[in-house]
């Protein structure tokens, strides 16, 4: 018994489109070869979205999946598995849509409720799976509905709250929901409405004025303001005019509130009803007519010099029954000077501030606009001077200059000249800076200021400030004499020498060591200096250089140069001649001690070779006598050593051997220790 799957389809009956309710078959056919008819038996298995939801067995090709009633739930990827004596085999994947969403159900937490209270709904998807997505939507007549979307990932509902806004009178709310498909989102039909009804807890308010809207300056006016309450608790009324509170009450139906009628009373009142976030208010217009203008405050001057006369005089314009008074002003409160229309004194620098004029009629008063008096006080003559004290500059570098008088009162007007020509102009209270940065070789003088304000003495002159002009040190450079070489005991003069620079200058001598050693500093008004060292030594040979600086504060380095010191020429000879002197002494210590020796030896041939022997030692002594020593040698023969050789061995006969060796005495003199 030998089968085999061919293949396995998975359909949807009447297609995989089904409109919400409709019936729905899901057919799985297996379609299998066998060698013989025999029986067997299949397992089928339907899946939808990796879930089981249909499972069979059957000898038959085909299994239905019936859904009598289908819904947006059962939208979805379907598969199909069939198995049979151990082999299996898969379906495609189809994808089926229930189109069309199941009504929501909305309900309400309230049917009644106040201005400033909250609704809670509640809308419901019964038959839907999330995610979902819901929307509430607050309807009122003649406006837009408002809305909210509230996305729900784990459950098939979702609530809400709605604010109930002043003006909410008769509210309706709906919802409705969405789900996600493959080809976007999919809508479901709006819920039932809702019906909520609205009630205020007070009404808008009334605000009325007397005697009318329409007052003069001086009239007194009266405000009042009152509602109608549902409830007492927590109510509050409040007067305003252009923003301003004039006037509140809470927990009352009314409001009063009165004053004496100006022209700053003319505006727009209103009175406004609160209770939690519910508010209600009412408008009013009030105008107000001028009882006479403002004053006027005239000055004879307003810039004046110390201890001259000022006058100020207050006037109305067309209006002279009035009570004046004539007030200087400050941050500490006003200062009332006169009772009068006309005021005439001699003022001081502490007089300067703003006066203002007043003028009452029927008890309103009415204030000047302020008139600015400034007094003076002469400048005194500036003092110029360089900010960081010395009057001098390093050429190159920007020259800072400070101008400043010690009298006179702000704000002062310096003006900066260099030579002839105006520089800068400064306004400030006592002193004014000036940066100059062009400062060459020739800016040795020059400069001074000006100082001046409103005063009718007019300008005062600095004297005239010279600077000097330091020019940095450049191009150091050191010598000596003698240069290089200087011999032991002698004296060295070495010379430190600049190329340009302002006097005077200081000139430091240094040796290169590990600690770099200071050896001889000097200031000189010159630009170079001479170091005279005595009596030099070995241990003063090596590297050394100089340094030169001025009021220019830089340093300024020489090239370094090298000092050997050596010997003298007597010393050099004075060692010699020891030298060698010790030389001749060893070699006649040895010349005895030999021929002592060969004096004790037997046979004439001996005594030849004893005799060449010394012959060669004394030859080669006096041979290498030196030029600068004495050396006195005695008598004997000088012979070399190769005839010396040759004679010995053809020597013969009674001659030979009778004949005598002759010895040469060697003086060393005592040497001239001052030589």
């Amino acid at each position: 018994q030998v089968f085999t799957f061919n293949r396995v389809e998975i359909r949807v009956q009447p297609s995989d489109k089904v409109k919400n309710g409709a019936p729905m078959s899901i057919i799985c056919h297996a379609d299998i070869s066998k060698s013989t008819d025999f029986q067997l038996k299949r397992n089928f298995t339907i899946t939808k979205d990796g879930k089981v939801v249909f499972m069979t067995v059957s000898d038959k090709e085909d299994a239905r999946y019936e859904i009598p009633v289908a819904k947006s739930s059962d939208t979805g990827d379907y598969e199909c598995t069939v198995k049979a004596e151990g082999k299996m085999s898969f379906s495609n994947l189809i994808y089926v849509w229930v189109s069309g969403m199941t009504k929501p159900i909305l309900t309400a937490d309230k049917k009644e409720v106040l201005e400033g209270d909250f609704v809670k709904l509640r809308c419901e998807l019964p038959e839907e799976v999330p995610p979902l997505e819901f929307f509430f939507r607050k309807i009122k007549t003649n406006s837009a509905a408002i809305e909210k979307r509230v996305p729900e990932q784990n459950q098939n509902f979702s609530e809400a709250e709605f604010y109930i806004e002043e003006g909410d009178n008769i509210l309706q709310f709906d919802c409705f929901g969405n789900r996600q498909i493959k080809s976007g989102w999919e809508r479901s039909q709006h819920s039932n409405k809702t019906l909520v009804t609205v009630k205020e807890p007070f009404i808008k308010p009334t605000l009325i004025t007397r005697p009318s809207r329409n007052v003069t300056e001086g009239d007194q006016i009266e405000f009042e303001c009152s509602t109608v309450v549902a409830q007492m608790r927590d109510i509050e009324i409040i007067l305003q005019r252009n923003k301003t509170i004039l006037n509140s009450v809470r927990d009352k139906k009314f409001l009063k509130y009165s004053t004496v009628a100006t022209q700053e009373d003319s505006g727009e009142y209103l009175c406004k009803v609160e209770k939690g976030a519910v508010s209600k208010t009412t408008n009013l217009n009030v105008f107000v007519s001028e009882l006479f203008p403002k004053p006027t405050l005239f000055a004879s001057m307003t810039k004046v010099d110390e201890n001259k006369e000022l006058n100020l005089s207050c006037s109305i314009n067309g209006f002279r029954r009035a009570n004046f008074s004539i007030v200087r002003k400050s941050t500490s409160g006003d200062t009332q000077l006169k009772n009068s229309r006309v005021l005439t004194m001699k003022v001081n620098v502490n007089d300067t501030g703003s006066y203002t004029c007043k003028a009452e009629v029927k008890g309103i008063v009415k204030e000047s606009k302020p008139v600015r008096i400034n007094v003076y006080a002469p400048v005194s003559k500036p003092t110029l001077s360089v900010v960081s004290g010395s009057p001098e500059v390093v050429l190159g570098k920007p020259l800072q200059l400070i101008c400043h008088s010690v009298m006179g009162t702000p704000p002062i007007t310096f003006t900066f000249y260099k030579g002839d020509k105006i520089k800068k102009n400064v306004t400030n209270d006592t002193y004014a800076t000036f940066l100059d940065e062009n400062i060459g070789l020739n800016d040795n003088g020059g400069y001074k200021c000006d100082a001046r304000n409103s005063h009718s003495s007019g300008v005062k002159t600095s004297n005239i400030l010279n600077v000097t002009v330091i020019v940095p040190i450049r191009d150091a450079s050191l010598g000596s004499v003698p240069y290089g070489e200087v011999e032991v005991g002698s004296d060295a003069a070495f010379l430190c020498s600049v190329k340009e620079g302002s006097w005077p200058i200081d000139f430091k001598f240094f040796k290169k060591t590990d600690d770099e050693v200071l050896l001889h500093a000097v200031r000189e008004y010159s630009d170079r200096t001479i170091w005279h060292k005595k009596t030099m030594k070995r241990k003063d040979t090596g590297t050394y250089y100089c340094m030169a600086s001025n009021r220019a504060s830089v340093d300024v380095k020489s090239r370094p140069i090298t000092i050997s010191v050596i010997l003298a020429a007597w010393q050099k000879g004075v060692i010699a001649a020891f030298v060698l002197t010790a030389m001749a002494g060893a070699g006649a210590v040895a010349l005895w001690w030999f021929l002592c020796k060969k004096k004790k030896a037997n046979g004439p041939s001996m005594e030849m070779s004893g005799s060449a022997l010394a012959s060669n030692l004394t030859s080669e002594k006096l041979t290498r006598q030196p030029s600068d020593g004495n050396y006195y040698s005695g008598s004997g023969y000088i012979e070399d050593n190769e005839n010396h050789v040759k004679s010995t061995d053809e020597s013969k006969g009674p001659d030979l051997e009778s004949a005598e060796v002759d010895y040469t005495e060697v003086e060393v003199s005592t040497l001239d220790p001052h030589r």
